[in-house]
């Protein structure tokens, strides 16, 4: 099917016809004897041949102008399955956080790193998937609503920052936001991916009462407990060896995806943590409404390469080849 992007500028095609009128009108008067002659004879000229003048002009103009409205050709409507999930990722960003117990080719960083690192691999491998982003410490925050734009959701994780939101963990907040948002979309597989270091010690809402609005909504739970188990410290009387996530709420992360259908996991290294979003991926998708498109294919090289042709036509017409091939002096 033929089609104009922009039909409108189709108007354009009589704007000549104004200004040859209003020439007309402030042309009746001429004060000049030689242009008087070159209008006098231009009058007494048979009307079809004037017309056959003109007539390569109007042809560019309108070639012009509908090039500007942008023919294009539209093929067949082509269908579409589509299938994906909707994640939304609530990400711990407390004071704990800071804590370097995560070991990458024998250097150690801090978990938020490696978070970034794990769930940024994650984000890029979610192709058809809506991915929204939660980031909370003493309250929760959402930095994206679930989106196919995975760069924009990967740039806001990327851009956090520790103590950005506080030092305390709200799990119960983070969980009664993803909540709020998940319930503004009619899908069958709304998922909340929680990842946490901590205990529940901050925050508006207990995360028990945030747990029984997930469910009575239908969103399905997995919770991420992230950590090390033992990390060696050097102190003035020697080095020993510390537990740096004994804060960490195990039973209440537990309780939480078991109650929702999820499933907790435990990230104590950068290896389980993978192993985890690779686990992730198996998540069942759903189909989704089939998006169809039609193959456009664009018009626009035909009436500018005609305009052009006629134009060089009329120039090559103007030339005077006589006085051009004519000697100097």
């Amino acid at each position: 099917m033929f089609e104009l992007t922009y039909p409108w500028l189709l108007l354009l095609a009589v704007v000549p016809l104004f200004f040859k009128k209003r020439q007309q009108d402030s042309g009746s008067v001429l004060h000049l004897p030689a242009l008087a002659r070159i209008a006098g004879k231009q009058q007494h000229k048979p009307g079809w041949r004037r017309h056959v003048a003109t007539l390569p002009k109007a042809i560019i103009w309108i070639m012009l102008v509908l090039a500007a409205c942008q023919p294009r050709w539209l093929g067949e409507p082509v269908t579409l399955p589509q299938q994906g999930r909707d994640l939304m990722l609530a990400i711990d960003l407390s004071g704990s956080m800071d804590i370097n117990d995560m070991v990458l080719d024998g250097q150690s960083m801090n978990r938020l790193s490696a978070v970034k690192r794990v769930v940024g691999d994650f984000i890029l491998q979610r192709n058809g998937d809506r991915l929204g982003l939660i980031l909370f410490a003493d309250a929760a925050y959402q930095q994206t609503p679930l989106t196919y734009d995975l760069a924009t959701v990967q740039s806001f994780l990327d851009d956090s920052q520790l103590k950005l939101v506080g030092q305390r963990t709200a799990i119960g907040e983070a969980i009664g936001l993803a909540v709020k948002r998940l319930n503004q979309y009619e899908t069958s597989n709304k998922v909340l991916i929680l990842l946490s270091d901590g205990a529940n010690n901050a925050g508006n809402i207990q995360p028990l009462e945030a747990l029984a609005l997930a469910k009575a909504a239908g969103i399905k739970i997995y919770t991420v407990g992230v950590g090390a188990d033992q990390m060696i410290q050097q102190t003035i009387l020697g080095r020993r060896t510390v537990n740096p996530s004994q804060d960490l709420d195990e039973q209440l992360l537990n309780h939480i995806a078991s109650e929702t259908g999820g499933r907790y996991f435990r990230a104590r290294n950068l290896g389980e943590l993978a192993q985890i979003y690779q686990l992730l991926d198996q998540l069942e998708p759903i189909s989704r409404d089939n998006l169809t498109y039609r193959p456009q294919h664009s018009l626009l090289h035909w009436p500018l390469a005609l305009a052009l042709i006629l134009s060089f036509a009329l120039a090559v017409r103007q030339i005077n080849w006589r006085r051009l091939y004519e000697p100097a002096g």
